[in-house]
Formats: C-alpha cells, sequence, structure tokens
C-alpha cells in the first residue's frame, strides 16, 4: 500500500509542475551590484523608410508625424530617422525635377526598379526636427552624381546626422549593380566603400559624415570589424557611425522569445566592439521582424510587438546605440508600424520600450539571456533607478489555458510601486485584423495615431523590500521606481 501511494505521489509531481518565481534584485544605484550597464542614446528607436516611399510616408500618411510625436512626448527629443533601403542604390539625383521623387509601377504594391528624385525630395527630409540619415546611390558606380546628391543632402538636411554609400553590398552582384560587375567579395567592397568615403567627405568638406558598413549578412564576413581592419585614418576621419541590418525571422515563437532575441544579438558583439573601439556608435541601420517587407503570419502579431520591445532593450543593452525599424512601401508592408488605415501591433512595443528608455541615461539587464523571463532597468543621468521592465517570453497561441509567471523584485523601497501592462488577447493578435493590444489600457486609433483611452496603472504592495507580481504568458510589464 505504502509503495502505491508512492506511486500516486511520484505521478502527481510529474503532472503538476511547479512553477518557482523568478527573483531580481534591483540596484540602488548604477554600475554597483556586478552588473553590465550600457549608456543610452536619448531616442535609441527610430524608423528607417523605404528610399523611394518617403515622401509618401510624410505626404500621404496621417499617421506618420503622430506615432513620431508620441515618442517624442516621451522622450523629450524626435525619433531618429533613416532614409534608404534597396531602392537607395536604384535612385539617381536629378536636379531638373521638381518632384519628390519620380518612377512608374505596374502596382501601388510594387517597389520600383528605377527612379529619380530632386531637391525638393531632401528639402522634405529637411524638414524633420530629429536627426536624420540619408542613403545615397554607390550601386550605379555613379560617384558624381552621389557627390551631387550629397552636396544638396548636406545643405538642404539641417539635422542630418550622416550619408550612407550604397545598402546592402553583399547582394551587387547578383542584382547586376554595376559596380560589382567584375569580381566582388568583402575585400573589394571594403576598398570601394573607403574610396567612396574620401571622396564625397572631401567633396562635402565634412568629417563624420559617413554612415558606413550597411550589410545584412550575419557578421564576422560583411561586418564591421572587417570593415575596420582595412581602413586607414584618413577614411576613419569620415566615418559618423558603424551600421548593420538585422532580420531575425522565424515562427512568432522563435520570434518573441527572450532567449532567442539574446542569441541573436550576440552574433554583433565583436563587430559592436571593433566601433567602440574607434569611438564610433554602432547602430542596426536597417532592421524588423522578417525581410522583404515581413510575414503576414508573423510580423503583425502582438508576439512581434513583444519582440521589438525585448529586441530594442537587449540591442541597447549590447551598446547598439540605435534602432531603426525599417517601413517599406505603403499598403503592402507586414511588419510597419502604422500605414494609411491601420495601427500595426509592434507599434505597441515600440512604445513600451520608448517608455521605458526615455530620459535615461543607462541601461542594465538583471537576467543572463538564457530563460524566457527578462528583467531590465533604466537609471538617469545621476544613476538613480528609474523603471524596470518585465518581460515573459513564453508563447500563448489564444487556444487553452494560459500560462503565468510570478517576478520577485527585491531591493525596494517604500510600501508601493506603480505599473503599466502591455497585453493583448494571444501572441497572435492583429491590431489590423481587430484584435486588442493595450499599454496601460489605452490603444492608439486607427489612422491617425492618436492615444485613446484612460490610462490604467496597477499598484504593486512592497513588504520588507519586496513585490511580487504575475505576468501571464505573452505579457511584459513597465514598473516604476
Amino acid at each position: 500500500m505504502a509503495s502505491h501511494c508512492g506511486i500516486l505521489a511520484l505521478f502527481a509531481a510529474v503532472i503538476i509542475p511547479t512553477i518557482t518565481a523568478v527573483t531580481f534584485t534591483i540596484p540602488k544605484q548604477a554600475h554597483t551590484g556586478g552588473y553590465k550597464y550600457a549608456p543610452l542614446d536619448p531616442a535609441p528607436v527610430g524608423i528607417s523608410f523605404e528610399f523611394f516611399a518617403f515622401p509618401s510616408y510624410f505626404t500621404n500618411v496621417s499617421a506618420t508625424t503622430q506615432c513620431l510625436s508620441n515618442w517624442r512626448d516621451l522622450t523629450g527629443v524626435w525619433p531618429p530617422i533613416r532614409i534608404g533601403g534597396t531602392t537607395q542604390d536604384r535612385a539617381q539625383y536629378d536636379s531638373q525635377t521638381s518632384a519628390y521623387v519620380v518612377y512608374s509601377v505596374s502596382s501601388p504594391a510594387d517597389a520600383p526598379a528605377s527612379l529619380t528624385y530632386g531637391s525638393k525630395f531632401l528639402t522634405l527630409a529637411g524638414s524633420y526636427d530629429g536627426t536624420v540619415v540619408v542613403g545615397l546611390n554607390r550601386g550605379k558606380n555613379n560617384i558624381q552624381n552621389t557627390i551631387d546628391a550629397a552636396k544638396i543632402t548636406v545643405s538642404e538636411v539641417k539635422n542630418l546626422l550622416a550619408v550612407e554609400l550604397g545598402n546592402e553590398p553583399e547582394y551587387y552582384s547578383r542584382n547586376g549593380q554595376p559596380i560589382a560587375s567584375g569580381s566582388w567579395s568583402p575585400a573589394i567592397d571594403a576598398a570601394s566603400q573607403n574610396n567612396w568615403d574620401i571622396s564625397v567627405g572631401s567633396a562635402v568638406k565634412k568629417e563624420s559624415i559617413i554612415q558606413a558598413g550597411n550589410s545584412n549578412d550575419s557578421p564576422p564576413t560583411w561586418g564591421a570589424a572587417e570593415l575596420i581592419a582595412t581602413e586607414n585614418s584618413t577614411v576613419k576621419q569620415y566615418v559618423k557611425t558603424y551600421a548593420h541590418h538585422n532580420y531575425p525571422g522565424g515562427s512568432v515563437t522563435s520570434l518573441m522569445s527572450h532567449k532567442g532575441i539574446s542569441s541573436n544579438l550576440h552574433v554583433f558583439d565583436a563587430d559592436v566592439a571593433a566601433a567602440l573601439k574607434e569611438g564610433k556608435p554602432y547602430v542596426f541601420g536597417e532592421t524588423n521582424s522578417v525581410s522583404g517587407g515581413g510575414a503576414a503570419a508573423v510580423s503583425p502579431t502582438f508576439g512581434a510587438a513583444l519582440w521589438t520591445m525585448d529586441y530594442v532593450l537587449r540591442a541597447s543593452y549590447s551598446n547598439i546605440s540605435r534602432t531603426y525599424f525599417h517601413h517599406g512601401t505603403v499598403g503592402n508592408c507586414q511588419y510597419c508600424f502604422w500605414g494609411r488605415y491601420s495601427m500595426g501591433a509592434p507599434y505597441y512595443g515600440a512604445y513600451a520600450a520608448t517608455a521605458f528608455l526615455a530620459k535615461a541615461s543607462y541601461l542594465t539587464a538583471l537576467d543572463d539571456g538564457s530563460s524566457n523571463y527578462a528583467a531590465y532597468v533604466s537609471f538617469d543621468a545621476a544613476g538613480a533607478p528609474l523603471r524596470a521592465l518585465l518581460y515573459n517570453s513564453d508563447y500563448y497561441s489564444g487556444s487553452g489555458s494560459q500560462s503565468s509567471q510570478s517576478f520577485v523584485l527585491s531591493g525596494l523601497t517604500g510600501t508601493s510601486l506603480k505599473a503599466k501592462r502591455l497585453t493583448s488577447e494571444s501572441a497572435m493578435s492583429r491590431v489590423d485584423q481587430g484584435g486588442t493590444v493595450t499599454f496601460g489600457g489605452q490603444t492608439f486609433t486607427d489612422g491617425d495615431c492618436i492615444i485613446d483611452g484612460t490610462e490604467t496603472t496597477e499598484s504593486l504592495s512592497v513588504s520588507n523590500g519586496q513585490a511580487t507580481v504575475t505576468l501571464k504568458a505573452s505579457e511584459a510589464l513597465l514598473v516604476f521606481l
């Protein structure tokens, strides 16, 4: 009988898992507690606009300015933008045209195979109040045309941060770009980049003006460390930043996994270190969930919103200064945060990340990136903790029971804390298909991106310096310290 009971007890232990709380200690001051700390850019979350589509986003899409303004309201500065992408290497500057951009396509969903643009395009870029990176053409191997464009860019774009000379050069050969008509390799491309950096930089009479790199293949090949090793001091004086592109891809489950996000970003560690050794920032100049405009089953989901949030924070923690999320053809863009008529779920993740990082000077991660549960803390300029962000990246499909995870925060003072929850019906929810995503109980209205609803905060009880909170699978919580 005793043996039979023992078997039953063992069976029960097997089928009823015990959920163990994860515990994190909040440092009382930045640069203490044995954690790694990263300095923060004033606006780490940015947007990359596909070159040919840029004018349309600012003249035909009402939500654009409001969506960017929402982030400015949090940080005090306009988010950075980059104008570039595949079509920058199809675009030629035309000093005679009075149009923003000139091209023809058989369908509005298509990107043009060739296009021209004039000074009006760059004047529009110069009207933006945040920093601007402008991507110029290297693929066509017409350096004089690019120098002409660079001169107008420098004169018209008042908040110009840098210019790029070419986009994803590893694909030049297969795309039939003239500059790669002979043999093409990382070494040949590096020599080309270095020569163009000097030619363009000297022509516009500006140092620290080039955003170099801009490849998409995973490092080390085509990476910043490889490029830097080929640069002499003359080239380096013209380089402002080093950039790489990144599209992790995969399923919603793999994309939103905190462990997966951490692993993906470690690929860039050596390149980041190489850039920082030169005293130059390293950025993701173009990135999003899945390449080619996104995947319908992945990119518009709430799971992708959670990925966006965690990816920004882990990238910032990895000393990647800014992350520019790419926005492609208007009306044919699965990963876009907004469009003419509807919001995208990923915007909520970007907004939550921006709210956590707003006006902070430092960031640390309290977890080691080896599990599905994340905890971050941001700090002000004096090193005092501002906010914590907790993330349960367990996947919930919307079917069956939704698991939960307890988080314990220790090292706290006071008796209570306020928090805002980022949540939805499931990781597969899509705002553009009627799903509801909320951050602190609020939403962003379709078509104009205005915040809607009454802000809802939760109160966390603090006892003996500890607070315990439960996050359901596929949820995040911003805690005000």
